[in-house]
C-alpha cells in the first residue's frame, strides 16, 4: 500500500502520524483516500477547483508528482511520498 509522509506542521490534522498508508492506483486516488481519512487537511493541501495548492510540493521518490504525471501519476504498491508544503515568512 503506497504510503505518505507528512510533514510535521500538518500532523495535527493527522493525529500526530508521521506516515499514512493510503490506498489508490494513481496519486489523485491516494490524495482523495488522504482526506477521506483525514477531512481537515483538504483546505490546507487541495485548492477550491480540487487541485494541489500552489504552495504544496508532493514527491514521489525524488521526483516532483508535478514533473511526472500529476495528480494522475501511477502508483505502485510500495511506493513513498513524500508532501512539502512550502514555507515563506519571516522578518528582516
Amino acid at each position: 500500500m503506497p504510503s505518505l509522509r507528512i510533514p510535521t506542521p500538518l500532523r495535527t490534522y493527522t493525529n500526530g502520524q508521521s506516515e499514512v498508508a493510503l490506498g489508490g492506483r494513481t496519486v489523485s486516488e491516494a490524495m482523495s483516500d488522504l482526506v477521506a481519512q483525514y477531512p481537515n487537511l483538504k483546505q490546507h493541501i487541495f485548492n477550491g477547483q480540487g487541485s494541489l495548492r500552489p504552495f504544496v510540493n508532493l514527491f514521489l521518490g525524488e521526483e516532483n508528482v508535478k514533473d511526472l504525471g500529476g495528480l494522475d501519476t501511477p502508483l505502485e504498491e510500495n511506493d513513498r511520498m513524500l508532501l512539502i508544503p512550502s514555507i515563506a515568512g519571516g522578518s528582516n
